[in-house]
């Protein structure tokens, strides 16, 4: 009995020690991330939030048009003019044919070779020498994000040191993607906020006086989020001042056939690169003009001097891939090559993307001519001048909260409209609540 005792107190004093010596292990992984700072709250989600808490039956969202938080909110999405989600005819015929036709292996690391085929010949032409040349680096993305990423990482890869020219302003994950791709960035001007239009001085003043042979990021059309785009001519001029300094110019392609409804002539300033002799590299998505937003398929190409350098750039650009992501997916990439890929659904997609491109383009026009017969004393021309998916209004902060507040219209503070977020339905109603904040201006 009393070993037993001995040993029942010793088994206690053992558990005390146990309990009353720190354990360093636990105490170690609870300071892991005890440094980590909540990330900020995106704008335009907080937008969306406030949003779908209002309560009033006439509240309108123009900020953002995803009406549900699990989808991508920083760019909004297509609607008709019921305001509902679209999957255009030639997508749902492309998913019929091929259901059942493929297995489910994984895809090679540059992607499907038919997809991206088709997608060059959308941005350098169907009969162009440097597809037949193949002088272009081409990899299947993960959307226009994915392939300005990849890049990104190309660039701060072979060109250590070199810096980024962006707009002011721009689609604000530009930055977060240069930057995490540890590429130095500068600005250069592009908006001028008192005309609403293209500061066209100010721009070509900073690719003067950039350093020769800079990387500049360029919008190729539907400058997003002002949808103010350089006329032929400008590009013609910029295409000519970027030979003389030997700058490199990245296109960010993310409405081709959005903007206009003609995708060839929304790939106007890249063809104009191309016949003044430049290299360049594009970042297509299929996101908007196919509204594939969900299946994140694009394709990053690179313009090279001849077909062995394509041929290496290409490897590298795989390698890039590797570690990110492996292989990219393969659903989006069969719908795109199937639509391109038959003339009778490519016919009809170019028939959709231009009915979604002019509801846009009508719904521009109603907006400003409403605001001219409410007899705004305000100039409303550059509604109509700017083209794609958003419209650069021109209304202030204080504006914009008072749309907020008295008429429960949902925007982003700098002014931002989402064109797909306007509609037969609400379009008075806008343009009589701005006409309302904006009178007294």
């Amino acid at each position: 009995m009393a070993m037993m005792a001995r040993t029942i107190r010793n088994s206690a004093s053992r558990r005390t020690m146990m309990m009353s010596r720190p354990i360093f292990g636990l105490r170690s992984m609870s300071s892991w991330w005890k440094n980590v700072e909540p990330a900020p709250k995106d704008p335009i989600l907080g937008v969306t939030e406030a949003f779908l808490a209002d309560p009033s039956p006439d509240k309108v969202n123009v900020g953002v048009v995803s009406l549900s938080l699990s989808l991508d909110l920083t760019d909004g999405a297509y609607r008709d003019d019921n305001g509902k989600p679209v999957v255009l005819d030639c997508v749902r015929e492309a998913e019929r044919r091929i259901a059942g036709t493929s297995f489910m292996e994984y895809l090679p690391m540059g992607g499907s070779v038919k997809m991206v085929e088709e997608t060059l010949k959308l941005a350098y032409g169907d009969n162009s020498e440097f597809i037949k040349d193949k002088r272009i680096a081409a990899v299947q993305s993960l959307s226009g994000t994915g392939a300005c990423r990849l890049f990104a990482d190309f660039q701060t890869r072979f060109n250590p040191g070199s810096q980024i020219y962006i707009p002011v302003p721009t689609w604000s994950n530009h930055h977060n993607i240069w930057r995490d791709a540890q590429v130095p960035q500068k600005t250069y001007h592009y908006y001028h906020p008192e005309t609403k239009g293209l500061d066209f001085k100010g721009l070509m003043d900073d690719v003067k006086n950039a350093p020769e042979g800079s990387f500049f990021l360029l919008h190729a059309c539907a400058h997003n989020p002002t949808g103010v785009d350089p006329t032929e001519e400008q590009w013609r001029e910029i295409s000519q001042l970027f030979k003389a300094k030997n700058h490199f110019a990245f296109f960010d392609m993310a409405y081709q056939g959005f903007a206009s409804g003609d995708p060839a002539r929304d790939a106007k300033s890249i063809r104009i690169f191309l016949e003044d002799g430049h290299h360049i590299g594009i970042s297509q998505s299929y996101a908007k003009n196919m509204g594939l937003y969900g299946q994140r398929v694009g394709c990053l190409s690179v313009l090279c001097e001849n077909e062995k350098q394509a041929v290496t750039v290409k490897s590298q650009l795989q390698q890039l891939a590797r570690p990110m992501y492996s292989n990219p997916p393969l659903h989006g990439a069969q719908i795109v090559s199937t639509i391109l890929g038959d003339p009778e659904l490519k016919s009809l997609w170019l028939k959709e993307v231009k009915i979604m491109a002019d509801r846009i383009i009508g719904m521009r026009t109603t907006l400003r001519e409403s605001l001219e017969k409410l007899g705004s004393p305000l100039s409303w021309e550059h509604v109509t001048k700017q083209i794609g998916m958003f419209c650069y209004s021109g209304l202030t902060p204080e504006q914009v909260d008072r749309l907020t507040s008295e008429y429960h219209i949902y925007m982003t503070r700098n002014g931002r409209i989402s064109m797909a977020g306007v509609t037969t339905g609400n379009v008075g109603y806008l343009a009589n609540a701005i006409h309302e904040v904006t009178k007294s201006s």
